[in-house]
C-alpha cells in the first residue's frame, strides 16, 4: 500500500496547501453519467491511498480507510445513490479531478436544493471522501433515522 503523506497522494500538497473548507469551495468537475461514476470509484481505489468518508452531520471519522474497506463503502454508497436517485443520469457527485481525485462530494438524492447556493440557502454535500482529515460541515437539514441507520451499518461492516 501506498503511505498516506506522500506528495503525490495528497494532490499537489493539498492543492498548494489550501484549507479544507477552501478546497471543498474549489473548482469540482460533474460526474454525469453513471458509467463516469464507476469510474470514478475505480480510480478512487486503484490509488491505493487512505481515504476519510464523512457524511455530514455525524461525527468525523477518526481514520482513514482503504483497500477492502473503501472499497465495501464506496460499493455500498453506490448501491444508495442507484436505488435513491432514479435517474438514467448521475449528477450528484463531483470530484476535484476525475482522473486524479484528491477530494470528492456527493449530494444526498432526498436532499438536493441548490448547491451553489443561488437559492439563498446552500446545501452541503452529504458525503465528503477526501484523502485529507476532513472538518465539521454545518448543515441544519435533518438526517433522517434511517439513513443514520444506514451509515452506522456500511461502517461497522467494514471496519469488522
Amino acid at each position: 500500500m501506498k503511505p498516506a503523506n506522500n506528495e503525490n497522494t495528497l494532490g499537489n500538497s493539498m492543492k498548494n496547501h489550501q484549507s479544507f473548507e477552501e478546497r471543498l469551495d474549489g473548482s469540482f468537475t460533474g460526474v454525469l453519467h453513471w458509467s463516469q461514476l464507476g469510474s470514478l470509484w475505480k480510480t478512487t481505489e486503484e490509488q491505493g491511498y487512505p481515504w476519510y468518508v464523512y457524511q455530514v452531520g455525524l461525527p468525523l471519522p477518526n481514520a482513514p480507510i482503504q483497500g477492502e474497506e473503501l472499497s465495501s463503502a464506496l460499493k455500498e454508497l453506490d448501491a444508495l445513490l442507484h436505488q435513491e436517485h432514479d435517474y438514467d443520469y448521475c449528477g450528484i457527485v463531483y470530484a476535484d479531478d476525475l482522473e486524479n481525485p484528491t477530494m470528492i462530494k456527493v449530494y444526498d438524492p432526498n436532499n438536493l436544493g441548490s448547491s451553489c447556493g443561488c437559492s439563498g440557502h446552500r446545501i452541503p454535500p452529504r458525503w465528503i471522501i477526501s484523502q485529507s482529515p476532513p472538518e465539521i460541515i454545518e448543515d441544519n437539514a435533518p438526517i433522517p433515522n434511517n439513513r443514520k441507520r444506514w451509515w452506522m451499518k456500511v461502517f461497522s461492516r467494514v471496519q469488522s
